[in-house]
């Protein structure tokens, strides 16, 4: 019984092994999208309401008050939502500085326990000052984790299965912001107990001990157990071959493990030598543009305004629409279990139609939802129209479904894909800040603009989804069924910004769609990289494996 203890990886190997890494992930990433819905459906509970009556915005608590104080309300319920993106900022913040020091697996540990700190104080709160401490406390975490996770699982997964693995997870993220939604619903009827809030915030914690128990037990990324060999030049090599062995389930002596760790090492030899201002160094590997293209992705997600209906769905449909508190709580869950289920054809989509045409369409498709989201609200709001009223309903679930299509998960997936690994977890963590800033931005913002503009805000966000699709189209490239290191050959290759999306169209691939090598990479990467010079790279026992076997 205890023997699988004593083993690397609790004796799991090949595809077991891999379903436990993203089964850890997952669970992580499921506390990142409860965590991201939880509070928004409980702002207008009456219990809620009464604890912290500064931050109340419903009717029932704006009645009477002049349009300064309204808008002072709006401002700290802003402020007290934003708190817990403003910890994510800090703690992606401090994944820049520590990240290569602690490793992946120390990092989401650390995330994790930060996180159950925070929820503690956050479910236990009687002033607003131990609510917004709680959810500061507990966006660090998070912003640690969500730095951490996806460089973690992309350093630990094939590249042909890459997308749908990381793609997979954020629909795993939805799934949390739907299940915050139905708890939320479910313990709302408990009012006018405190335990109607308290209950779903508190449920945080069953995500957080999981990962806490369990994240240790997994595999550390292999391209880090490379960059760490310092002292003993054949010991980070020596745990990467054993968890990429794992990972396979082969040998030792297996050529195609070995051919993968001779490419990272060869990769590594300029990564050991990386420092943060390489973020910002162009030269023949694009480090400022690959590192600038990671946060513009980051940014543009966020504005896309997803987080307006979010964190505040329920308000939406009770405030803005004129619904009963009970039907819009019911309506926001039902618009969070649309969201979860309308990932799921970008899950199969990712890897055969690849990142490009999912972001155009997804941009398209929320450009138009948020110009009809404007229209029917302001009928709505000028004449009490019930019809209007349903059509914007009904488009804060089409919105969901383009997001989900192009833009739930593609942004936390392609930086991973783009960055270079002497850069990855900096940079990473640098474009993490970025969606955590900007989510911020907006959350911090959104009472306040519908306080003050009303239907007008939509317009906002409908020239902002307009603005991404040009950007998208000119300036990122396709990495579908590119590995991790074909990546730097393409921005070697590519002599500026507008060159790079022609590149990856037409540079040969090295490896085909179930992961069967089509070419020799090593060479390339010696060629244009200058890099494996003395290891005998150019031999590449890799020609030699066949898709069956990248697929064991």
């Amino acid at each position: 019984m205890f023997d699988r203890f004593s083993k690397p990886f609790l004796g799991l190997r090949g595809r077991k092994l891999n379903i436990a890494i993203a089964a850890v992930a997952g669970v992580d990433m499921l506390l990142f999208g409860f965590d991201q819905g939880v509070v928004g459906g409980v702002l207008t509970l009456e219990s809620f309401s009464r604890q912290f009556p500064e931050i109340c915005t419903t009717a029932a608590c704006t009645a009477g008050l002049s349009p300064s104080a309204a808008n002072h309300q709006s401002v700290l319920q802003g402020i007290s939502v934003s708190s817990y993106n403003l910890g994510c900022f800090v703690g992606a913040i401090l994944t820049i500085c520590l990240g290569d020091r602690l490793g992946r697996k120390r990092c989401i540990f650390s995330g994790s326990l930060i996180m159950a700190v925070g929820a503690i104080l956050q479910c236990s709160a009687f002033s607003l000052a131990q609510l917004i401490a709680g959810r500061v406390i507990c966006g660090v975490g998070n912003g640690i984790n969500t730095s951490t996770v996806p460089v973690w699982q992309a350093e630990c997964s094939k590249s042909h299965r890459r997308g749908p693995t990381v793609m997979a997870e954020l629909c795993i993220v939805v799934g949390g912001v739907a299940l915050s939604y139905w708890l939320d619903f479910a313990f709302a009827q408990l009012e006018p107990s405190s335990a109607a809030w308290r209950v779903p915030i508190a449920f945080q914690l069953l995500f957080t001990l999981t990962v806490l128990a369990t994240v240790m037990f997994m595999p550390e990324s292999p391209r880090w157990l490379v960059l760490q060999q310092k002292d003993d030049q054949n010991d980070g090599d020596r745990k990467a071959l054993e968890v990429l062995c794992a990972i396979y389930d082969c040998d030792a002596d297996d050529a195609f493990v070995n051919a993968e760790l001779e490419a990272v090492r060869v990769v590594a030899r300029q990564a050991s030598r990386g420092t943060f201002r390489d973020l910002f160094a162009m030269g023949k590997a694009k480090n400022m543009q690959r590192t600038l293209l990671a946060y513009g992705i980051q940014v543009m997600q966020q504005i896309t305004g997803i987080n307006l209906i979010t964190y505040y769905a329920a308000t939406i449909y009770e405030n803005e629409i004129g619904l009963s508190g009970t039907l819009s709580r019911i309506l926001a869950a039902c618009n969070g279990t649309e969201y979860f289920l309308a990932m799921f054809p970008a899950i199969f989509l990712v890897e055969r139609i690849g990142r490009r045409p999912l972001l155009l369409v997804g941009s398209v498709g929320m450009a138009l939802s948020m110009a009809v989201l404007a229209i029917s609200t302001s009928i709505a709001s000028k004449t009490d129209n019930t019809a209007a009223g349903i059509v914007a309903a009904t488009f804060l679930f089409v919105f969901n479904t383009f997001f989900a299509l192009g833009w739930c998960g593609l942004p936390w997936l392609i930086p991973t894909e783009l960055l270079p690994l002497e850069i990855r977890a900096q940079a990473s963590a640098l474009a993490t800040s970025a969606d955590w800033i900007f989510n911020f931005l907006v959350v911090m913002v959104t009472p306040i603009a519908f306080q003050s503009i009303g239907w007008r805000t939509y317009i906002v966000f409908a020239v902002l989804n307009a603005a991404i699709v040009p950007v998208v189209y000119f300036l990122y490239p396709e990495t579908m069924g590119r590995s991790l290191e074909e990546m730097d050959l393409i921005f070697a290759k590519s002599d500026g910004w507008l060159d790079t999306v022609t590149v990856a169209k037409t540079e040969p691939r090295h490896y085909g769609r179930h992961g069967e090598v089509l070419r020799d990479m090593l060479p390339d990467v010696r060629d244009e990289l200058g890099r494996g010079d003395g290891i005998g790279l150019g031999d590449g026992p890799n020609k030699q494996v066949t898709a069956s076997h990248v697929e064991k």
